[in-house]
């Protein structure tokens, strides 16, 4: 079982992100019933920020494969194309209870995100509150979780606690995923400098990292 987490492995995709697309869709191509395929090419399409076709794909692979392990993912596209209330409606259907441990916390965080949108403060952070929300814990779920509920006591005023929480995450994000340094810095009132400093021949051509 990989224990990667469906979103963090969605990013490793960013390291060829054209090369995985053509590479997704000629499998599509040549074996179109392969719930894998399908997946892949979903996956390129969400990192591409393409909501409607991912989540096409990642419903030809559900309906294909029978398993509903792309759910968390679904969620989030369904939030990103502006449908809420699609989004909590999938989110609460029983396929959802079926998921493996680390599938739970990722719909879990985007579920919260969906609650903190709609104004739904107290629920974005009480929908956190999993057993895994654990410091002593080291996941490949853990520092999302914990970035995800720092910023859950952040909407709800509680700066310490998210202070805290975004502490958590610093501590168990290995792989960079996350800002969370950044967002301690920014409410310790730490100032970031450029060290490189602005470009003084005002030349704003260079690719965006």
């Amino acid at each position: 079982v990989n224990n990667a987490g469906i979103f963090q492995r969605a990013k490793l995709l960013d390291t060829d992100l054209e090369g995985a697309q053509a590479h997704a869709e000629t499998a599509v191509r040549r074996a179109g019933r392969v719930p894998a395929a399908r997946e892949a090419l979903g996956l390129v399409a969400y990192r591409q920020g393409d909501w409607a076709k991912a989540l096409a794909e990642f419903r030809n692979g559900r309906r294909v494969s029978g398993s509903s392990h792309l759910l968390p993912l679904m969620v989030d596209a369904e939030r990103a194309l502006g449908r809420p209330d699609r989004a909590l409606e999938l989110a609460s259907t029983p396929e959802a209870r079926t998921l493996a441990r680390d599938e739970k916390v990722e719909l879990a965080i985007v579920v919260s995100g969906i609650r903190r949108d709609q104004g739904q403060l107290d629920a974005a952070a009480a929908g956190l509150k999993l057993p895994e929300l654990d410091p002593r814990r080291r996941k490949a779920w853990s520092a999302r979780l914990f970035y995800a509920y720092a910023e859950a006591l952040l909407a709800l005023g509680d700066r310490a606690g998210a202070r805290e929480w975004f502490g958590y995450a610093v501590d168990a994000d290995e792989s960079l995923e996350t800002d969370a340094a950044e967002r301690v810095d920014e409410l310790d009132g730490v100032e970031q400098v450029d060290l490189l400093g602005d470009d003084e021949d005002g030349d704003e051509t260079g690719a965006r990292g």
